[in-house]
């Protein structure tokens, strides 16, 4: 099946000895396509970006089960030979609620998610004043997630994320995360480091379970290159604000340039071709292999040229 063929893929390299997936984050269709073109072979669905980009809000828990499922549907659904792992935030509820949240993100073929011990209305790991509920709380949530897993049939990756560390230290946040574990999920993610050493430190308390890394621009963790990562023992790191940085310094700098001179100039690659131009874009997104489908199957919508 299609919503288990990704999975399948994701475990196989988590179980690779000599591999770290490396996911840059993507928040739309577009981003989710320069990322495959680059070459990467899993990508992240970032909440923050769902929400900022389908909103236009701050990641807050704004946002509802269907904007987060739709839009990782639709980013899995560009390429099935590439796992993408997706933010689910607090799994949207209570167990009924999270069981229901693993259906919809299985059924839209996501690999892997991730389910954080936050009250309801969440917000960024990297803000301050995060809420946390209990532990049975956050153990129920996983403890659903991995039930409703079994009932499909399905092998998608549960990652269990906690925030404990900010209110209530490091000792309390793994215990949390070997309780999560317990309970079902497949990989720990302690969010919000503040030192290379908690870095190894986790890898060290969580073995054997595989650990997973957030790189966020601006935010509380030191930054660390794949390679070092991988040093440090982590089996997935992220860099979840790759998309919504990229498309807020370009939308900003032509924006800046359109309402300053009046217009916004043609960029050239090294061999004087316009670069990023109307057909550059739709040729990123499919434009090729439409015309080819429709013409291998018998459609003449294309006869005269795209």
């Amino acid at each position: 099946m299609a919503q288990t063929k990704s999975a399948a893929k994701l475990r196989q390299m988590l179980a690779d000895p000599d591999k770290i997936v490396v996911c840059p984050g993507v928040h739309d269709g577009l981003t989710a396509r320069v990322a495959l073109n680059v070459g990467f072979d899993a990508l992240y669905m970032t909440g923050a970006g769902t929400a900022a980009s389908r909103l236009g809000q701050p990641d807050l828990g704004l946002t509802t089960v269907d904007d987060m499922a739709t839009n990782a549907g639709m980013i899995a659904g560009l390429d099935r030979d590439v796992p993408v792992i997706a933010d689910a935030d607090t799994g949207f509820g209570g167990p009924l609620m999270v069981a229901r949240t693993t259906e919809k993100y299985i059924l839209q073929g996501v690999a892997a998610f991730h389910i954080e011990d936050q009250v309801t209305t969440k917000r960024c790991g990297h803000l301050m004043g995060k809420e946390l509920v209990d532990t049975p709380t956050f153990v129920a949530r996983i403890r659903a997630a991995a039930s409703a897993r079994a009932r499909m049939g399905s092998d998608i990756v549960i990652i269990a994320r906690t925030d404990a560390l900010q209110s209530l230290g490091y000792d309390e946040a793994i215990s949390r995360l070997k309780a999560a574990v317990q309970a079902g999920a497949d990989v720990a993610f302690l969010e919000g480091m503040r030192t290379k050493e908690q870095m190894a430190q986790v890898v060290k308390d969580m073995s054997p379970t595989p650990c997973f890394l957030n790189m966020v621009g601006g935010g509380v963790t030191p930054l660390v290159n794949s390679r070092e990562a991988k040093e440090l023992g982590f089996k997935i790191v992220i860099w979840p604000l790759a998309g919504l940085t990229s498309v807020y310094l370009a939308m900003r700098e032509f924006c800046q340039e359109l309402n300053s001179t009046g217009e916004i100039k043609d960029r050239y690659t090294e061999d004087g071709k316009v670069d990023g131009g109307v057909r550059d874009v739709f040729e990123l997104c499919g434009l090729s292999a439409c015309v080819e489908f429709d013409k291998e199957v018998g459609g003449a919508s294309f006869t005269n040229g795209a």
